[in-house]
């Protein structure tokens, strides 16, 4: 079975976007920004593989694949929801979950692209070095995605039309540095955040495996553009500074809308008027898109493009006070989680051995 036959919606064969920009090649071999420098050799250090890191013979039931409460649904207590059997309700379940993993999956496979644009396009050499590190970590991800998918979910949908037309505006922009800013800050940053919020709120042991050594790369991702955008961006003229901000805040309405699930709704055949009213109105989902942008306002804040224009746009969006949230202490965090379960996985292990061995020297003496 081909990954086509695992669609719930019909998906075209690819999708092919003209890439814009120059490439840039240096001669300058010097050692560069320490900062950069340093998160390069973390990059290195930090490098795994999935097939090993992950216990991909944990099961996973595809009609309750995160373990999330009912009122996580956003059309919960809608007329259609008050309708559906338990079976139906399971089945919704399944294509809200592979809906939310196969955007995780294309944006990753966005994110390998897009850091590979990076290495071609941006003048120094360190960013090059660090950003060559980040397209093997993206192909990993977008592979640990895929096998999680189709091996665990069985089902896929295709990208969604609002990542579909963000990417495309980072990859047919010129300017060397709009990769960072559409994917490094806008699609990395609110992709951080809704990693976090189903790690913490799954209680199911592979996904919360997966998106938390996932999360421990894409902190270093954030962390990288945040750097070179920073020091880029303080020499900005005003007017660069505008168009820069006006991408910023289009970009962000479209990541906002992009979690409505429209997709879901309409491959469940519901009436498309009343799941989005009631999308837009589940407290949860409010929450949930709100927390999304814990990661993408400080940044922008740090990194300088923080006109009227974009506090303006978060104001609508009601997350401007999250440009006082500690971005060093929520990346320590995403680290220190992978870690945890690192050592949890070694201690089950180095216990089973013993009562293998234990088994073993049993047996010998009889």
């Amino acid at each position: 079975m081909t990954s086509h036959d695992r669609y719930a919606i019909p998906a075209d064969s690819g999708w092919q976007t003209p890439m814009a920009g120059d490439t840039r090649f240096t001669w300058e071999y010097d050692d560069g920004r320490d900062r950069l420098l340093s998160l390069y050799q973390k990059g290195k250090d930090k490098q795994w593989d999935s097939t090993k890191r992950i216990d991909w013979d944990l099961e996973v039931d595809p009609m309750d694949v995160l373990g999330m409460p009912q009122e996580a649904c956003g059309i919960y207590g809608s007329p259609t929801w008050n309708k559906l059997s338990d079976k139906n309700k399971d089945e919704l379940g399944l294509h809200l979950a592979s809906w939310q993993f196969s955007q995780f999956l294309h944006g990753e496979q966005g994110a390998m692209i897009c850091s590979a644009r990076i290495v071609e396009g941006v003048p120094d050499l360190d960013s090059k070095f660090y950003a060559s590190t980040q397209t093997m970590d993206e192909a990993r991800h977008a592979e640990t995605y895929a096998r999680f998918l189709q091996e665990k979910v069985g089902l896929l949908y295709p990208i969604n039309p609002h990542l579909q037309s963000l990417l495309n505006s980072t990859l047919t922009d010129s300017r060397w540095d709009m990769p960072y800013l559409g994917m490094q800050v806008l699609i990395e940053g609110l992709a951080l955040a809704a990693f976090g919020l189903i790690r913490d709120m799954t209680p199911k042991p592979l996904p919360k495996q997966i998106l938390a050594y996932v999360m421990q790369d894409e902190a270093r991702h954030v962390a990288f553009g945040r750097m070179a955008l920073k020091d880029a961006y303080a020499q900005l003229t005003t007017k660069e500074r505008e168009e820069r901000e006006e991408f910023v805040v289009d970009g962000c309405y479209l990541m906002r809308d992009r979690f409505r699930q429209q997709e879901v709704w309409e491959a469940m055949g519901f009436p498309m008027d009343e799941c989005l009213q009631y999308v837009d109105q589940s407290p949860y989902m409010q929450m949930f898109r709100s927390l999304l942008f814990s990661r993408i306002v400080p940044i922008v804040k740090d990194i300088g493009l923080w006109g009227d224009k974009v506090q303006k746009a978060y104001a609508d969006m009601g997350v401007l006070d999250m440009a006082g949230v500690d971005l060093a202490a929520l990346m320590k965090a995403d680290e220190d989680v992978a870690e945890s379960l690192d050592r949890e996985r070694d201690e089950l292990a180095a216990r089973q051995r013993e009562v293998e061995e234990t088994i073993a020297v049993g047996a010998a003496a009889v």
